[in-house]
């Protein structure tokens, strides 16, 4: 059998597969629901009648703590590691088993549950990369209460924003973080979001850290280990297939987050399905995602995913490098042999900066590694050849969103593992029927760039909408193409399907793999008292893959020094926005380049500040301020003074 032929069968395999989940819905995801276990079974697969809001398995219940981790061991699999807990900046490392990771959910949901907390409320989780967070996580799930999960390194700004959007009953959180660069106290945070934040919750749960203690509030803060040990376990509440299992919110062009609401039985069953399709894992297998709970990954392939397929999931709390080195990743997939491992091109490239040429794998064993997965950002050739020749495994880029929850596109490494083509992450998963579209909304030749668009439905464990916002869900996902959801990406496929992801078409810059906003970066610096506007925009970087670069113009007659201007600034996104931002680029200029109708030109300056060529916008007010805009980036070293970036004629 020739190359050319090995190569075509698993392509016509999983494009067998995509016609079958296109035009067969209900009978491919009725097949897929088998894996999960039902308390009312599954009747119907797909609720069209209020399209464009499509509901996955109406008339089912089930509860997905239930299915991550009780069948388990009712199963007999108690004994077995659901959680590898590795924490380098603290020296711990433990393993909890699935009986232990029972007990310890069913006692910290009755704690909830004696706090009040019953099917519906609202719990927000303010919390570090510990076991706790999965069981909070699992013990909302187990009550049917609905999780917010919030990064612990945003700034009380931001944590205020997500409580007054989510209005929890109760906030969980812990003591501290730990960083490698220190102990990051959370309850101060803490208190200052809910001194901020216009809504009030009722209570608090802080779970102690050894190395830093909090200030508990009689009446309103209690102690997480106090409340478990006089607690009643709880058992598995039921809730039907079409409830909330979570909100995460993800960054708005505005500055406004977005709370993305997922279901409990389309992503019980999109996960279940996809740990083997995609990621290749069975149970017992070791799953390894190096990523944060905070973040849509962490939600997906550190808690639910692989414990749904009662496989075993590595919780790293740690770094790429630093902690204490760019060999650590190696030598924890060497010591729990992990499997399948899943992390940032970010993460990559900075292994790659300390140790270009993999000296720290020389006497690691890391057979059992049978691919590496990266998401969360573009990832660029050089990175995924480099990762490939030191690896000698498979390197996969895939594609998703906070909003979709799981792959938009992958090489399906379970199913039918494809070439892999580096810039791509391959074809579209079975159940999205991606298309790129020109401005009229018709589907472009191959290799031709356009808007990267979803045909609806959108495949089970994806969005239901925005929390209390249908008309934002719409407006801002499904109102430009009807029909389609919106990526907010710009890419092309080219002959075989494969498809390229080329950046944002909108105001998210991606830092490291965080999507953040523009807005949110431009309100705050619009905030100090010497700024008249502020534009951010987010430049190439060759280790977090974008950072953000702020351009300000300053009120008339200030007379204060410049580069205290810009420290203080640098300052003011750190406290507003937290260090996630990496906010440290700022350029004073004499006026933003803007249309007629007042919209500054962000992807003109963006491409300006990336040294890449422009034509001057027909619609600009002043053409001069493009060549302000390009004199001053140039001083600052941001784009190549001899390439000529402008074009005036």
């Amino acid at each position: 059998m020739n190359s050319t032929r090995e190569a075509k069968m698993p392509l016509d395999k999983v494009r067998q597969m995509q016609q079958q989940a296109w035009q067969d819905p209900q009978g491919f995801w009725s097949q897929a629901a088998q894996t999960v276990t039902w308390m009312k079974p599954v009747d119907r697969v797909l609720d069209d009648s209020r399209a464009p809001f499509y509901r996955w398995f109406p008339d089912a219940t089930l509860n997905t703590c239930y299915n991550a981790v009780d069948r388990h061991v009712e199963a007999g699999f108690g004994e077995q590691t659901a959680i590898q807990y590795v924490s380098p900046v603290t020296g711990v490392e433990r393993a909890v088993s699935y009986g232990e990771l029972q007990q310890q959910v069913a006692s910290f949901a009755g704690a909830l549950k004696g706090l009040g907390i019953v099917k519906g409320d609202r719990v927000v989780i303010y919390m570090p990369m510990i076991p706790e967070t999965a069981v909070a996580m699992l013990a909302c799930a187990r009550l049917g209460a609905i999780h917010s999960v919030v990064f612990g390194g945003f700034a009380p700004p931001e944590l205020a924003s997500r409580i007054d959007d989510a209005q929890p009953k109760l906030v969980i959180s812990a003591s501290c973080g730990i960083e490698p660069s220190g102990v990051i106290p959370y309850k101060p945070l803490l208190d200052a979001a809910l001194a901020q934040s216009q809504h009030q919750v009722d209570s608090t749960v802080i779970f102690a850290r050894p190395q830093c203690q909090a200030e508990l509030q009689t009446g309103r803060d209690f102690d997480w280990q106090a409340l478990v040990d006089s607690a009643e376990p709880a058992e598995c509440v039921e809730v039907a297939a079409d409830d909330p299992l979570y909100i995460l919110y993800t960054s708005g062009t505005t500055g406004r987050p977005k709370g993305v609401v997922r279901d409990n039985g389309g992503h019980a069953v999109a996960l279940a399905w996809s740990m083997k399709a995609i990621y290749n894992i069975d149970a017992g297998d070791v799953f390894w995602a190096a990523s944060d709970v905070g973040w849509v990954v962490g939600h997906s392939y550190i808690v639910y995913g692989p414990l749904l397929a009662r496989a075993t999931t590595l919780l790293y709390e740690g770094k790429p490098v630093g902690t204490p080195d760019a060999g650590a990743f190696w030598r924890i997939i060497d010591k729990y042999k992990v499997k399948s491992f899943f992390t940032a091109p970010t993460a990559i490239r900075a292994i790659k900066r300390v140790d270009a040429g993999a000296s720290l794998l020389e006497g690691v064993d890391i057979s059992s590694l049978q691919a590496l997965f990266l998401a969360g950002e573009r990832c660029d050739p050089d990175t995924l050849n480099w990762a490939a020749d030191m690896l000698k495994v498979p390197v996969v880029d895939h594609w998703w969103q906070t909003e979709t929850g799981w792959s938009i596109c992958a090489n399906p490494m379970g199913i039918a593992p494809l070439p892999i083509k580096a810039g791509s992450p391959a074809l579209a998963v079975p159940g999205y029927q991606v298309q790129v579209l020109d401005e009229e909304g018709t589907q472009v030749a191959p290799n031709q760039s356009g808007a990267i668009s979803i045909k609806l439905p959108l495949p089970p464990g994806t969005l239901m909408t925005l929390w209390n916002n249908d008309d934002r869900y719409r407006d801002g996902y499904l109102a430009r193409y009807p029909g389609y959801y919106l990526t907010g990406d710009a890419g092309y496929m080219d002959e075989e399907g494969y498809l390229y992801v080329m950046g944002r078409v909108d105001d998210i810059i991606n830092v490291a793999g965080h999507r953040l906003s523009t807005g949110r970066f431009e309100e705050v610096l619009s905030h100090h008292n010497a700024v008249a506007e502020a534009a951010v925009i987010g430049i190439n970087d060759s280790l977090k893959g974008q950072l953000p670069l702020g351009l300000v113009v300053l009120k008339q007659g200030m007379d204060k020094d410049l580069e205290t201007i810009k420290k203080e600034l640098v300052a003011l996104v750190r406290a507003e926005v937290g260090a996630v931002g990496a906010f440290k680029l700022v350029g004073v200029v004499e006026k933003l380049p803007k249309t007629r109708s007042g919209k500054i030109l962000r992807g003109t300056m963006r491409k300006i500040a990336n040294g890449e060529a422009v034509k001057t916008p027909a619609t600009i007010e002043d053409p001069q301020a493009l060549l302000v805009i390009s004199q001053a980036l140039a001083q600052m070293g941001l784009n190549t003074p001899e390439q000529p970036v402008l074009d005036l004629s």
